[in-house]
């Protein structure tokens, strides 16, 4: 007889009764602006694909060239037998990207923080101090580790040099934060947080995923945004976002690659990136660096698209990024507008309980350099009506 399995069942009907449910929708075809999403025309406000270069013709000719040069995958871990030299040139244009010595590539983002952070603390002599807000991944990898552990109030510089003050004897001492929230689509004060790990001989860990081709000169990242290269020991991020491929990505010296590669079970353990993923991400970030016309026009739909919602009267919370929330308060809130827009075309998500407290549900829309004027202004007038039948405004 198999396991007592009734308590699922019980669980489901918890989460269906508070409107909590995941009920992902599904893609016919590219995630692209203007896609084709359970059998209707859609246009898609829920991508991480900010520079729309998931199905760049660049992008795309590289990973088919690799698969039919390499074969579909490596045939094992990079540290055994998997590394191939298009893995090593990925990571050389990684580091140029980023203006550091060296890079990692993982497997994605989440596996280069619950590989990564355990790999940097032995035990709880050591702390980790972590935004309270951080991604769940982080606090994944924070959860692996034996070290002592203390959370700050989000962004409050005040509440982490406390933080650090009452950990003043600790052995290493490892502030993480997130660079760009992907809840609220705000930014990490990371020129305060360097500045105070210098004073406290702490370390910093940033995670970029959001940050990479939105933030800085071209889209270099958080660190470049805020020009402190060489002063972030550890800059994490991922492929899956403006970058519009797969894979995880750790930034920093040749020295920080090398503890990764020898210590960090989550690269160590893991099939290495098949190769035409590799050449797809090499290709992504070229692309980025010669044709910088991606991420400026990814900027203007921002702008713009942000600005026409406030003189609706939306509430889009603290974003200064392409992550713009429709703040809504209650979950059934925010699912009835996700449904109400999807009726008239739009895929904007709805962000509720765990992702954000109970009381924080909100649509979360992502802008996008593939979307267009025309496709900006059909969208707005779509939240224009339902904005109201829902009491959103």
């Amino acid at each position: 007889m198999p396991g007592d399995m009734s308590w699922m069942k019980a669980r489901f009907d918890e989460l269906n009764d508070q409107s909590l449910l995941w009920e992902p929708p599904t893609l016919e075809g590219p995630n692209v602006p203007r896609c084709q999403m359970d059998g209707k025309p859609t246009i898609m406000l829920s991508a991480n694909n900010y520079l729309n270069l998931t199905t760049h013709p660049k992008v795309v000719a590289a990973m088919q060239d690799a698969t039919a040069k390499y074969g579909a995958g490596s045939g094992s871990v990079r540290a055994i037998a998997g590394t191939m030299d298009i893995h090593l040139e990925a990571e050389k244009k990684v580091a140029e990207f980023k203006g550091v010595e060296a890079s990692l590539i993982y497997s994605a983002g989440y596996t280069v923080n619950v590989g990564l952070i355990p790999a940097l603390v032995t035990g709880p002599q050591d702390v980790i101090i972590s935004d309270e807000l951080n991604h769940g991944s982080i606090i994944d990898g924070v959860r692996l580790t034996k070290a002592s552990r203390a959370v700050y109030a989000h962004n409050d510089m005040g509440e982490l040099e406390a933080v650090l003050k009452a950990n003043d004897d600790a052995g290493r001492k490892l502030i993480i934060t997130d660079g760009v929230f992907s809840m609220d689509g705000d930014v990490a004060p990371l020129d305060e947080i360097t500045a105070l790990a210098q004073e406290y001989g702490a370390m910093v860990y940033v995670d970029d995923c959001h940050g990479e081709g939105v933030l800085g000169e071209g889209g270099a990242g958080i660190v470049d945004h805020f020009k402190l290269q060489g002063q972030v020991d550890f800059e994490t991020g991922s492929f899956s976002k403006a970058l519009g491929v797969q894979g995880g990505i750790l930034a920093g010296t040749e020295m920080t690659r090398t503890h990764a590669l020898n210590h960090s079970r989550s690269w160590l353990l893991s099939g290495s990136q098949p190769p035409g993923v590799a050449a797809a991400q090499k290709a992504a970030i070229e692309v980025l660096m010669s044709e910088p016309e991606h991420h400026a026009r990814l900027w203007e739909n921002t702008n713009y698209f942000r600005k026409e919602l406030h003189s609706m009267g939306f509430d889009t919370g603290e974003s200064v990024t392409p992550i713009i929330p429709v703040m809504c308060g209650e979950s059934s809130t925010a699912k009835a507008m996700t449904h109400a827009l999807g009726d008239q075309g739009v895929m904007a998500g709805a962000i509720v309980f765990p992702m954000v407290a109970r009381d924080k549900a909100r649509i979360r829309t992502q802008m996008s350099a593939g979307l267009t004027r025309e496709d900006l202004d059909t969208v707005l007038r779509c939240f224009e009506s339902v904005g109201p039948q829902v009491g959103v405004i």
